[in-house]
């Protein structure tokens, strides 16, 4: 078979190092860009044979469109996150496959090390040791042991997470529309996880019902000093609620390494510009907010695995294979798939 060519969208260094050192096994030659996938750049896929593309591209009707034209019938997703596709554009046209899961261990300890940061003050100590301040005076934290964890959504990295706060000594709660059943996990309701946890960590995916599950609502309820911990996509929290809910004193603290509207400003050097959005701006000056800018997957094992498995999406298309990682229309329009990701959606 000859070598397929792939366009790949908003490539950074350290996907080079991943993506070269497997292409060749899997028969692929690939054109990166450094440019996201939108209306303007979907024209630079002309010509190839399939796309690959991040969680900040544009993957809406226009270029779902444009590339079906241009005979390109595959989009190949290096995350595990698809709220950004529009997927009833995408059916019988182009086949989009994601990485459903490449290091739970990687966002979850990622979850960890915001909360142990955020609770013992790091960032801030950090910052001080580096003027030779060495005043420890407004870095009290509180001991993690006896506290309550709330883990919203026990999928994989929800579970790792789980046994990272029980090794803490932490005792668990933890909600779920579809619980594992069997489990050793204690659920309970949202709302009673909200009113008991002395840390709410987020470990599910945007839906329209998980959409804003922090609300103004929410965070009137949670206990006095509470952390909240997200790294699972930034909507799942209502910034502005968040904001007044730490102003107001209510809140202890957040770790954030997702934001609302994030597709403009994370993963660019914006260190010399003025930020327009306010919001954001706002939520960095809060001496008890720590952001990261959705670097929770970012470790050599998880971009080896990212890296494997979307080629491995890729080499099962083009040979016709069923394709175990397809997502498709039908699973949202029914809430489930029926063919249990054996075959292909169309």
């Amino acid at each position: 078979m000859d070598k397929k060519k792939i366009a790949f969208f908003d490539a950074k260094p350290y996907d080079h190092i991943w993506m070269d050192n497997l292409k060749e096994s899997f028969g692929f030659e690939l054109k990166y860009f450094e440019s996201r996938l939108n209306h303007d750049t979907v024209k630079l896929a002309q010509g190839l044979d399939g796309v690959i593309a991040f969680v900040n591209d544009t993957v809406d009707a226009p270029v779902i469109h444009a590339l079906y034209e241009d005979g390109i019938h595959v989009i190949a997703l290096r995350c595990a996150g698809y709220n950004h596709v529009d997927f009833q554009a995408a059916f019988g046209k182009v086949h989009v496959l994601h990485v459903p899961a490449y290091s739970p261990y990687a966002v979850a300890e990622h979850a960890a090390a915001l909360l142990l940061s955020l609770n013992r003050k790091i960032h801030r100590a950090y910052n001080r040791t580096r003027d030779f301040n060495f005043s420890i005076n407004g870095l009290t934290g509180f001991d993690l042991h006896d506290k309550t964890a709330g883990i919203i959504g026990t999928g994989k990295i929800g579970r790792v997470f789980i046994d990272i706060c029980r090794g803490f000594g932490m005792k668990v709660l933890a909600y779920d529309p579809y619980p594992i059943e069997d489990s050793d996990i204690k659920y309970v309701s949202l709302n009673e996880l909200i009113k008991q946890s002395d840390i709410i960590s987020l470990h599910c995916p945007l839906t329209p019902d998980t959409h804003h599950i922090i609300s103004a609502d929410a965070l009137e309820k949670v206990k006095k000093g509470a952390i909240i911990i997200n790294t699972s996509r930034g909507s799942l929290i209502d910034s502005l609620a968040l904001i007044d809910a730490i102003k107001s004193g209510h809140l202890g603290g957040a770790g954030l390494d997702v934001y609302e509207e994030e597709s403009d400003v994370f993963y660019e050097d914006l260190s010399a510009s003025v930020i327009q959005d306010d919001v954001l701006a706002r939520l960095v000056t809060l001496p008890n907010v720590l952001i990261t800018s959705h670097q929770a997957f970012l470790t050599g094992e998880a971009l080896e695995n990212i890296a494997r498995t979307t080629l491995q999406n890729l080499r099962q298309f083009f040979d016709g294979e069923p394709l175990p990682h397809e997502i498709c229309y039908q699973c949202h329009k029914y809430g489930k798939c029926d063919r249990k990701h054996r075959e292909r959606c169309f």
